[in-house]
């Protein structure tokens, strides 16, 4: 039977919550990472299961797993799943609104889009902008792209070029590649000592590009590099892609939610220039992942851009006075979003938010300073929440720290050298952990006992 009596619901509720509390309980003590297989299981039975007994092999699975949820997540980008965005999830899901069109639930797809209204004033975008959420900023990143390849030219021209820097994230290759650019449209900017876009040589570039026949058409700006969490000098790009009538694209993917605090705005100026930004809620708002957004300074470019119909659609009522998501982006299918976002920003309140941020920023401050005290340790540049570093046994110490069991780290290449690479973003994730992890990185790195 698929439609189960409240009872039996009740009592399912029941387990899953148990099962829920008793994992969330026991974060602080996980180990950061546990060895998995990928074996699978038996199909589905013919009869039914118990709920309790699928529960756990679900546990067991989850268990085999790198501890991303925890305090000790300290690799890539945490993604914490703040509970009452899961909560959130279970309501959305459990209603099963489609909001592809927005005249079968308005008043949903207003909420939702009231949080996209939000995001648009917190970036200073002007009236008239707009977005769209996404399951993650790639997807964002390829609408950005297709609608700066509709905008600047007209239609898909083998020779539209897009100016990128060595710490652009690959998504933005990707886009290009899929949205039909050869690799050698995509032009790759120097950076300065800081490991920041030499503006001057993208000028330099464009120009000799327009001399050899080429049609210059994006710039992408980072805010907030995967690999070490620097800053492009966001202002002085969006001034280059205005004389030059070049679509600015900021991928803000890891630190697009810094512009939520006063520190981070400072530091993100210019992103407020962009056409378009990409960024990610499931990273820098601690949400689930799945959750990233697209904002664009017109709304209507990015419409004219998607746009489609179907005769099968007529029926549908078009002037509700908010977004046809469908129109924005290139899903058509797509389920009420915007609830995992809207329910923590107004349960919490903003300052909540913008605290943790400050907090997460204030550790990776706390990280630096430390760090810099173990004689073995070299740091090197780096911005917002990440920190990265290296010692005369990089690999080794990585192993040494992940097979700890205590956290889990990841790696990354700068300057063609192994590098150590930390990401303090989980909202799991305070001041004890850190001390914990500078005392684990100094015992590690101290020489031999004579």
């Amino acid at each position: 039977m698929l439609q189960p009596d409240r009872e039996t619901r009740a009592e399912w509720t029941k387990t899953v919550t148990a099962f829920v509390e008793e994992f969330i309980e026991g974060l602080e003590a996980a180990p950061a990472s546990a060895t998995g297989t990928a074996l699978l299981p038996p199909p589905p039975a013919e009869t039914p299961g118990e709920l309790a007994d699928l529960l756990d092999r679900f546990a067991d699975a989850a268990s085999q797993a790198v501890e991303t949820a925890g305090p000790r997540y300290l690799a890539y980008f945490p993604a914490g799943g703040l509970y009452s965005s899961v909560l959130a999830e279970f309501a959305a899901q459990a209603t099963n609104r489609y909001t592809g069109v927005a005249s079968t639930a308005p008043a949903l797809v207003a909420l939702e889009h009231s949080v996209i209204r939000w995001f648009c004033t917190e970036f200073g975008l002007p009236a008239g902008s707009g977005g769209i959420f996404t399951t993650g900023a790639s997807l964002a990143t390829l609408s950005a792209v297709h609608t700066a390849r509709q905008d600047r030219l007209g239609k898909h021209d083998p020779n539209g070029t897009i100016y990128v820097t060595p710490h652009t994230h690959h998504c933005v290759a990707k886009a290009a590649h899929i949205t039909g650019f050869a690799p050698e449209r995509i032009r790759t900017v120097p950076t300065d000592a800081h490991l920041r876009m030499d503006v001057a040589a993208a000028h330099a570039m464009i120009a000799d590009d327009r001399a050899r026949g080429l049609r210059p058409f994006l710039i992408i700006g980072t805010a907030g590099a995967t690999s070490t969490g620097i800053v492009d000098p966001l202002d002085a790009i969006a001034a280059l892609a205005q004389r030059e009538s070049l679509w600015f694209h900021a991928d803000g993917a890891y630190g697009g939610a810094f512009q939520l605090t006063a520190r981070g705005k400072s530091i993100l100026n210019g992103i407020q220039r962009a056409d378009s930004i990409a960024w990610d809620p499931h990273k820098s708002l601690f949400l689930p992942y799945g959750t990233g957004v697209l904002l664009v300074r017109d709304e209507a470019r990015l419409r004219a851009a998607h746009v489609a119909d179907g005769d099968y659609l007529q029926d549908l009522d078009h002037g509700t006075g908010v977004p046809d998501y469908a129109d924005l982006g290139p899903e058509l299918t797509r389920e009420f979003r915007g609830l995992r976002v809207w329910l923590p920003l107004h349960l919490h309140g903003v300052k909540a938010f913008r605290d943790a941020l400050d907090e997460k920023h204030d550790l990776a401050d706390h990280l630096r300073t430390e760090l810099a005290k173990i004689e073995t340790i070299e740091l090197l540049p780096s911005g917002l929440t990440v920190v990265v570093f290296r010692s005369a046994n990089s690999e080794q110490l990585l192993k040494a720290v992940n097979d700890s069991g205590r956290f889990f780290l990841s790696s990354t290449r700068l300057g063609g050298e192994f590098t150590l690479r930390v990401c303090i973003l989980s909202h799991r994730t305070h001041r004890e952990h850190v001390d914990e992890f500078v005392e684990l990185i100094r015992r590690l790195s101290a020489p031999p006992a004579k």
